[in-house]
């Protein structure tokens, strides 16, 4: 009589997986994300003229090239960051969609950073005989897709984590309350569509974000002990 694989003894199967350290594509998103904004401190403002912006790619060609390279460098450790964080919530046992919300945030914000690189390498190839207006759209797609789409997609990941976080009391709550008021100004950042006084939102998102998202790194634990073990020396 043919026999069936014997069951695995209880304790036996494979250890949950929850991914490579946090903080190594945390890290690397923040300096980038640190490069590039040294090397683009000059760019003009979004109020700014087309013909001011087109002057300004004709003088800043190399450092426009740069700052887009780096822009676009660190939309992938921001997926890569993204993945990590939707794996360590499944890992901790975490089936509502805080987890699944953090990793489309994570995903459409790169593909905004993306996009606002290629729209800016773009217009920092313009000749000098380009019209001011197409510098001046370039210019205003770089912003939008980089500013407010930027943060609010943003915002999406540090709500999905920062609820998750609160909920399953896998961070400290006033680090999760943070995050939800990071998320808001995100989600209201998107206003400066239609009114430019809050275009202020989206670098206070940015770097606010990028804190919050590095201490986050460093905060959320890897596995279930780690969340009884800090409840544990909570109520002691």
């Amino acid at each position: 009589m043919n026999t069936q694989t014997a069951a695995r003894p209880a304790g036996s199967g494979r250890r949950p997986q929850s991914g490579p350290p946090l903080l190594l594509p945390v890290l690397a998103f923040t300096a980038l994300t640190v490069a590039y904004v040294v090397a683009n401190r000059s760019t003009p403002h979004p109020d700014a003229s087309g013909a001011d912006v087109l002057r300004y790619a004709q003088d800043h060609g190399t450092a426009i090239k740069i700052g887009t390279f780096l822009l676009l460098g660190s939309a992938f450790p921001l997926t890569v960051a993204a993945c990590v964080l939707y794996r360590r919530l499944r890992a901790l046992g975490i089936t509502a969609p805080g987890s699944a919300i953090t990793l489309a945030g994570g995903i459409l914000a790169a593909g905004m950073l993306a996009l606002s690189a290629m729209f800016g390498w773009a217009g920092g190839r313009l000749p000098a005989d380009a019209s001011p207006a197409l510098a001046r759209a370039l210019a205003d797609l770089s912003f939008l897709s980089g500013g407010p789409g930027y943060a609010a997609s943003f915002a999406l990941l540090v709500a999905g984590l920062a609820v998750t976080g609160l909920l399953a009391r896998l961070l400290p709550r006033p680090m999760a309350w943070i995050g939800l008021a990071i998320a808001l100004a995100g989600m209201v950042g998107t206003l400066a569509l239609v009114g430019s006084g809050f275009a202020v939102l989206a670098p206070v998102v940015r770097f606010g974000g990028l804190l919050w998202l590095v201490a986050t790194a460093a905060l959320l634990p890897r596995t279930r002990h780690e969340v009884r073990a800090r409840d544990g020396a909570a109520t002691a």
